[in-house]
């Protein structure tokens, strides 16, 4: 019997496997990424208590009249960047990358550069 397994769930596979092992807690905090067909969203997580402490997106009012696109890679760089200034702004400067099962590739890679050039250590 043949199963057919879509790419969504084999992100998720993957992305269960890797929180195995990383975890955020509150002197550093895990650094999540969401894409979507239209839009990528960040949050920096502390899992300790379950909380989230910053969240940036695409469709946040800060980006939304700045953007063409909210899939693209300048648009994943100015998430990044945003998150970043949110964190600094929060005391948070060292996070642990969670690229959510996706390849550090295009869009996740964007988002990670323009956190790191905002500020954020990982």
């Amino acid at each position: 019997m043949i199963l057919k397994v879509g790419k969504n769930e084999i992100r998720q596979r993957k992305h269960e496997r890797v929180r195995k092992r990383i975890s955020g807690t509150p002197e550093r905090p895990r650094l999540n990424v969401f894409r979507s067909l239209k839009h990528i969203y960040a949050q920096i997580i502390d899992d300790t208590t379950g909380s989230t402490l910053v969240s940036a997106s695409t469709v946040d009012e800060a980006l939304k009249g700045k953007l063409n696109s909210g899939s693209n890679k300048e648009a994943a760089r100015e998430v990044g960047k945003l998150l970043a200034r949110k964190a600094l702004e929060k005391g948070i400067t060292k996070v642990v990358f969670d690229r959510g099962g996706y390849l550090y590739h295009g869009r996740v890679r964007e988002l990670a550069e323009g956190a790191r050039e905002g500020g954020l250590e990982f």
